[in-house]
């Protein structure tokens, strides 16, 4: 499978696994349980999913999307307190990957990408790995994420990638 694919299959994905946990998982759940301190890296959900808009939305995809290198930004900023407006961010942010995706080359996975940390400290990394690490990274949190709504009684969410492929298959029109 060529790179172009698979950037825009983990794309996809990244949109499908973001509405299903955001929108059945999250949106139900009572203020309390949202904002609990679960024992997670950043502490309840809402410090989680905040964590993703600050990383993804305000620095992965300004140094991808715009060639900017934030500076300034914890990882722990808390960018929207609201938390259905976070929500509406972050899907905003999964769904900008697609068009940029589109819009690569099959060459620009083989380059090196360049940008700086959020000290300063000017990077140089492959493309395609980095790209892969956004995505990658998202996967990690919202398993954490899975992982408190279960100790908080709710359902565990289904995530996998398998699901999005087979629910893509089953709405494909048929021969």
């Amino acid at each position: 499978m060529p790179l172009h694919d698979h950037f825009r299959t983990l794309s996809r994905y990244h949109v499908w696994a973001t509405r299903r946990l955001l929108e059945q998982h999250i949106a139900p759940l009572p203020d309390a349980d949202y904002r609990r301190d679960c024992g997670l890296f950043f502490k309840s959900i809402h410090g989680t999913l905040n964590h993703l808009l600050v990383g993804e939305g305000l620095l992965w995809q300004r140094r991808f999307l715009e060639g900017v290198s934030p500076s300034g930004l914890s990882l722990d900023d808390e960018a929207e307190t609201d938390r259905a407006q976070l929500a509406l961010r972050l899907m905003h942010a999964a769904q900008a990957w697609q068009p940029y995706i589109e819009q690569l080359t099959e060459a620009d996975f083989g380059r090196p990408f360049h940008y700086a940390t959020s000290q300063g400290r000017p990077m140089t990394a492959p493309f395609a790995a980095t790209l892969a690490h956004v995505f990658n990274h998202a996967t990690h949190h919202r398993g954490q994420i899975t992982a408190a709504l279960t100790a908080l009684g709710q359902p565990s969410p289904v995530l996998d990638l398998i699901y999005m492929l087979r629910d893509a298959a089953q709405a494909a029109p048929k021969p």
